[in-house]
């Protein structure tokens, strides 16, 4: 039945469907990759940092090495190991700082942040032992066993292929001065750690879309359950009114961006602002590309002032324009007289600006507004 189940499950999942698997902590993790994320990182601070770890580490070790014979016989010895173990965390401060990040941020990059308190809720089910049976051999589980047993095997084998390699630099080092030694042997554990972290960033460039594509397939709907939550999603008021919203705020941005490029406002003087456009290579009859009433009548005022776009006074055209005339649609030819007086006063406004002479009167044409 789960096998009928699973290939009935043809559809990609809807957004919904991936908001509510975040909620409940679902999200695509690799653990692979967070371990080649947190030896990389810590590999790269040991490089950068080399002489600090380095000449930290040896002054740490004498002073754990320099001790009174008063020290032994007292209580100091407690205090005194506790301060060793503060001086030699200060040493490697950055080191634990980078580690503790890498942890916390690789998984990040995958599945992004998820913070569900569902995941850590107590569940009756995961105390089922045929449940918890069930889960330990099912497919997910072998396949994640196959993964840890290839992942060992391939580490110890990289890391004794690198050590075998070593072998004549590991016994010189008996032969040479403390410093040095430490220097070398530091050199030496620093290529081991490098390759064992090339073979966990291959490991994970494999694993991180494996887990990617699986994370999506558990989640791919069928469609019946699209159809389902298309119907609770169009059922849903508080959903249609935030569409409803964006929508609008969506309209209202693109009208106040095409204010500006209008050739006139027409307001009622207040509460009603009409702007239209008219390109007559393009288009048959001028156009309105934004209206409003109240404090969106006013934007569109503040914005035309702006930008210096002509602002006409005619009531009752300006209440036929906004009821009879629907964004980006052309004007009815009803409104042609009246909307081509207001271009043509606003084409001799601009002559009177450029050149002077007596200022153009404008008296708007009485116009029959519509009782709808």
């Amino acid at each position: 039945m789960a096998e009928q189940d699973d290939s009935d499950k043809t559809e990609e999942p809807t957004l919904k469907r991936l908001e509510d698997a975040r909620k409940e902590g679902q999200v695509a993790r690799s653990r692979e990759f967070g371990g080649a994320a947190i030896l990389g990182l810590s590999v790269l601070t040991l490089y950068v940092g080399g002489n600090h770890f380095g000449s930290g580490s040896a002054q740490w070790l004498r002073n754990a090495l320099q001790f009174r014979r008063e020290d032994i016989l007292s209580a100091q010895p407690l205090v005194r190991t506790a301060a060793l173990m503060i001086d030699l965390g200060t040493v490697f401060l950055p080191l634990i700082v980078v580690g503790v990040l890498a942890g916390a941020l690789a998984p990040l990059v995958l599945g992004g942040f998820s913070f569900s308190m569902k995941v850590v809720s107590p569940k009756l089910s995961k105390l089922n032992p045929i449940e918890g049976l069930q889960r330990l051999f099912s497919a997910r589980s072998l396949i994640e066993t196959l993964k840890s047993v290839v992942r060992v095997a391939l580490v110890i084998a990289v890391g004794w292929y690198t050590l075998r390699a070593q072998m004549d630099e590991l016994a010189s080092l008996l032969a040479e001065p403390l410093p040095r030694a430490m220097a070398h042997g530091g050199l030496m554990a620093l290529h081991l750690l490098l390759n064992l972290t090339i073979v966990l960033v291959l490991i994970a460039a494999v694993d991180a879309p494996i887990q990617l594509w699986q994370h999506r397939k558990q989640l791919m709907m069928t469609r019946q359950q699209v159809r389902d939550e298309f119907k609770e999603s169009e059922g849903n008021p508080e959903l249609k009114a935030r569409v409803r919203r964006l929508q609008q705020e969506v309209a209202n941005r693109r009208m106040m961006e095409a204010v500006p490029t209008a050739d006139a406002v027409i307001v009622n003087p207040t509460h009603y602002a009409v702007a239209i456009k008219y390109e007559g290579k393009s288009m048959r009859a001028p156009k309105v590309v934004a209206k409003g009433v109240d404090l969106i009548a006013q934007t569109i005022r503040e914005t035309a002032e702006r930008h210096q776009v002509p602002i006409i006074s005619a009531p009752p055209l300006a209440r036929s324009l906004y009821r009879e005339v629907e964004l980006d649609r052309e004007i009815p030819v009803r409104l042609y007289a009246a909307v081509a007086q207001v271009l043509g006063f606003v084409y001799q406004l601009k002559h009177w600006t450029r050149h002077g002479g007596q200022r153009p009167d404008f008296k708007p044409m009485d116009v029959e507004e519509s009782k709808d």
